[in-house]
């Protein structure tokens, strides 16, 4: 846990990635990679999901892959068994706090909440996942929902809404592991193989995260 939570906040940004065909994978692994970023969270929103996890686990071991919104134990299960190092959900719920902690896959679910953030505490949960974060009131707002546990150390990973535009004002925070979004390469680019385009973004991303911690 403590070295994905050390990588997590070295790159600073989790790309969200939703991919629908599997001989795309290497491709966008390589963008993401030239482009400076060593991270990438495939999320469940496709079929092919699993089977892009196992590729890239396979084949760009360099790459940390993750697994997102995962909404149940199945989806768990098939993540972890495909190599996916982490997992993340869209939002919070006993069931799945106990199926990771006996899976024994690092899990950072998604708040809204105070009351969603005392579920997580109670399952030993320290890295949480903010969504959607500018919909529900932005940095301002994250800042409140979590003032009352500030002594405990929570980290977040604000998502939704987060863009190269606002994202150094997020990385600023101190409680802000790192951001995600799917902008940097998103669903329409991947299946047209505008591997220049995520390429750029990615640089452009890396830039900005580089530029933010030399000023903290």
């Amino acid at each position: 846990m403590n070295e994905i939570v050390r990588r997590l906040e070295q790159t600073g940004v989790v790309p969200v990635i939703a991919i629908d065909d599997i001989d795309r994978a290497l491709g966008l692994a390589d963008a993401l990679l030239e482009g400076g970023l060593s991270i990438a969270e495939i999320t469940f929103r496709t079929e092919a999901a699993a089977e892009v996890i196992a590729r890239l686990h396979d084949q760009r071991p360099q790459l940390l892959v993750g697994a997102g919104t995962i909404l149940d134990a199945t989806q768990l299960d098939l993540a972890r068994t495909a190599g996916a190092t982490f997992a993340l959900a869209p939002g919070i719920d006993r069931s799945l706090l106990a199926a990771a902690d006996q899976q024994g896959i690092p899990f950072f679910p998604g708040i809204m909440t105070p009351s969603d953030i005392q579920v997580g505490l109670k399952a030993r949960v320290s890295v949480f996942k903010f969504f959607p974060a500018v919909p529900a009131g932005g940095l301002p707002f994250m800042r409140a929902i979590l003032a009352p546990y500030a002594h405990l150390g929570i980290r977040t990973i604000p998502t939704g809404g987060v863009t190269l535009q606002n994202l150094q004002e997020w990385l600023r925070e101190p409680s802000v592991l790192a951001i995600g979004g799917t902008w940097i390469a998103p669903r329409d680019a991947i299946a047209a193989g505008d591997w220049k385009g995520i390429r750029e973004r990615s640089r452009a991303v890396a830039s900005a995260v580089a530029e933010t911690r030399a000023r903290a």
